[in-house]
């Protein structure tokens, strides 16, 4: 039988707006509205919304929360910092990326944790890797008697604000000044009390707010009022190959480990995380393959699974908006990583020709942003 799809609490907006519905990862998502060119451009120009409800949450609190994290994530967790808010201000807490490994070294998921109090943290899972996170976070913490796990996926709405004007808009509704880049504070925006992280999937400026699911239409519609533009899955994803962000499923699996991922800055192995001795022997030895950016020099998009030819596979790749030209994220024999090289990618069973660029492939400055 068809399993039933998820809903977020912005649903009836998306439809009253002509979005086009699509399945992801078990949710019934917004893939675009208008268009993804206007919804991408927004982004980089002035300042679109996105409904994110579908990531997942997992709350890690209680005395051991932090010796439980450092052996599940790969980053050094206790140098996300807390600081105390003065006369009773609300504190701040930071911001952190990180990925998980099984002990091969293989990825189960990338994520973004916050530290909104001085034992308690929040992670924010892949929307399709949520169960099996949970799942991961709870057989392990069967060896750490003073922490409290706490599924939060239904307790919160999650509203990605991003573009140049994006904190502009943001700080027009809220009560204190917002929280500085890779930090999370909770503010009361247009009455509603939500955790306002400094993060984001864009490349640009901006903010991600969560809050409560009841309150999320009301706020959705005052930032939609002050200038904010909606945009869908479909330009999330091309503004994140612009940026070189990763995509779980494509870009990251547990097929692959993080060195040639090229996400060993996140991985402490002296923290003993699961999985750190596997990651110091490909970093010491060094990876066979590397993950690339790349453009196209001939017409054409490149589409996951396009060979490359003397090894390597396409993982990403769409028409850049902001660029106007084929671009993509892939995975080259080391000898072939480095910037400049030429590539042949096989598309749709023509060769074609690419270089292999700098990452990230569109930076903010170039455009004024």
């Amino acid at each position: 039988m068809p399993t039933t799809l998820r809903r977020t609490p912005l649903h009836e907006r998306h439809v009253a707006a002509g979005a086009r519905m699509a399945p992801f990862a078990g949710w019934e998502m917004p893939l675009q509205y208008e268009g993804v060119l206007g919804e991408h451009m927004a982004v980089r120009e002035t300042c679109g919304i996105f409904d994110v409800s579908h990531m997942g949450q997992i709350e890690t609190g209680g005395e051991q929360a932090l010796a439980l994290l450092q052996r599940l994530l790969s980053n050094d967790v206790a140098a996300i910092d807390f600081s105390l808010g003065t006369g009773g201000a609300i504190g701040t807490g930071g911001a952190q990326y990180s990925v998980l490994c099984r002990e091969d070294g293989g990825l189960l998921d990338d994520l973004f944790s916050y530290r909104i109090d001085g034992e308690r943290y929040l992670t924010v899972t892949n929307a399709a890797n949520h169960a099996r996170d949970l799942e991961w976070f709870e057989a392990h913490a069967q060896d750490f008697s003073a922490v409290t796990l706490t599924d939060r996926i239904a307790d919160y709405a999650m509203l990605a604000v991003q573009g140049p004007l994006a904190r502009s808009i943001v700080q027009a509704v809220s009560d204190a000044p917002l929280p500085a880049r890779m930090s999370a504070s909770r503010r009361r925006l247009a009455g509603a009390e939500a955790l306002v992280c400094g993060t984001g999937y864009t490349g640009e400026e901006g903010v991600e707010l969560l809050c409560d699911p009841a309150d999320a239409p009301a706020l959705w519609d005052e930032l939609l009022r002050r200038g904010a533009t909606p945009a869908g899955l479909v330009a999330r994803d091309t503004l994140r190959m612009e940026a070189c962000f990763h995509l779980y499923g494509n870009d990251l699996s547990t097929e692959r480990g993080p060195i040639e991922a090229g996400l060993g800055w996140c991985c402490k192995e002296q923290t003993g995380f699961i999985g750190a001795e596997a990651v110091r022997a490909v970093r010491e030895a060094g990876a066979a393959e590397r993950f690339v950016a790349f453009a196209l020099e001939d017409r054409g998009i490149a589409r996951p699974g396009n060979r490359i030819a003397g090894g390597g596979e396409v993982t990403s790749g769409t028409l850049s908006p902001s660029l106007g030209i084929g671009i993509g994220l892939a995975y080259v024999p080391a000898g072939s990583a480095r910037p400049g090289s030429r590539l042949e990618i096989d598309v749709r069973g023509k060769m074609r020709r690419a270089v292999v660029r700098e990452k990230p492939l569109y930076e903010r400055s170039s455009a004024g942003g």
